[in-house]
């Protein structure tokens, strides 16, 4: 188990002994040059965002005895599906540890902006307490906007909702479960529409910027945009611009492009290098978050659950529901 951090020890322990298995715990993310030592293992268990090789690597993972990869995050755009396949290693991911965790951030970041606390907090700290410029919107007045309704849009919605704002939704599923608390529309009447746009796509060649200059453009210009899904879903440079331009209103963002490295470790002292993060963070209309909208104790106990379920269905020769392939 590699990127296993002291919060996730416990429930390593609980569910090793359940199916009998032997763990071995590493602090730093898989690299290829781990290989060599993974002999002997048939899982490989992650919690990253880098990549985790080229094909020959995965070549080199089966040959060295690895039969499954468990991902304890839901994002499996680090692995190479097509690469595992053809080397008969089987994928996994944790699709729902917590979706309420996700949701109850994005709704954190909502309110921050809502009620303009960030630029109360730098006025404050040069000694203004005024009220000027700060008059704030109610949540129950609103339109929020969510693309991709999976599980965890689904509980965003469900949030806002239950505090009175008019839900529309963009996903080629429709959930009929949802059908009482929100209307679906197409991508461009939502981004016109909604005060609030949230994203909770997965990441992949289809969601890569599926917010851009152009779906900037047609947002409204005391919108809020919120992104706790994945950084490369949206066009940062883009974001940037359509903040300077004032074509938005403000930016909650959990995930950035260029995130690897940065979000989850201890910085302190050293230069942090991405221009683009470091320019929103001097934005007093932008809340950042460094991807830690999953970190609650029930999403780190049911991440670390799932994936050991998964390893013993998967090694017991029965198919994972969590299984994702290419």
């Amino acid at each position: 188990m590699y990127s296993v951090r002291p919060d996730e020890q416990a429930a390593i322990k609980k569910n090793a002994a359940a199916i009998n298995a032997t763990v071995e715990t590493v602090s730093h993310d898989f690299t290829p040059a781990d290989i060599s030592s993974l002999k002997g293992a048939d899982v490989l268990c992650l919690a990253q965002h880098g990549a985790i090789g080229t094909p020959d690597d995965y070549a080199k993972l089966a040959a060295i005895g690895i039969k499954h990869i468990a991902l304890r995050i839901t994002g499996y755009d680090i692995i190479d599906l097509k690469a595992a396949a053809d080397n008969g290693i089987k994928v996994t991911n944790v699709p729902a540890y917590s979706p309420r965790s996700v949701g109850e951030m994005t709704l954190t970041h909502a309110m921050l902006l809502l009620r303009h606390l960030n630029e109360s907090k730098a006025r404050m700290l040069q000694g203004d307490f005024s009220w000027g410029g700060l008059e704030a919107d109610e949540i129950h007045t609103l339109t929020v906007g969510i693309i991709g309704v999976g599980k965890i849009g689904s509980a965003v919605a469900r949030l806002f909702y239950a505090l009175g704002a008019t839900i529309i939704a963009n996903d080629p599923i429709k959930r009929p479960e949802l059908s009482d608390i929100l209307t679906y529309v197409d991508k461009d009447t939502l981004l016109k529409t909604a005060d609030i746009v949230t994203v909770h796509t997965p990441l992949d060649d289809t969601t890569h910027h599926l917010i851009d200059a152009d779906a900037f453009a047609k947002m409204k210009n005391t919108a809020i945009f919120l992104n706790c899904a994945r950084g490369p879903i949206d066009d940062t440079d883009a974001l940037i611009n359509a903040l300077e331009t004032k074509q938005i209103a403000a930016a909650g963002i959990d995930s950035i492009e260029g995130e690897n490295g940065i979000f989850g470790d201890n910085l302190k002292g050293q230069t942090v290098d991405n221009p683009r993060l470091l320019k929103l963070l001097q934005m007093p209309n932008v809340s950042v978050s460094p991807h830690m909208a999953f970190y609650t104790k029930p999403a780190v106990e049911n991440m670390v659950a799932i994936a050991f379920h998964d390893a013993d269905v998967i090694a017991q020769g029965e198919v994972s529901e969590h299984e994702v392939t290419a």
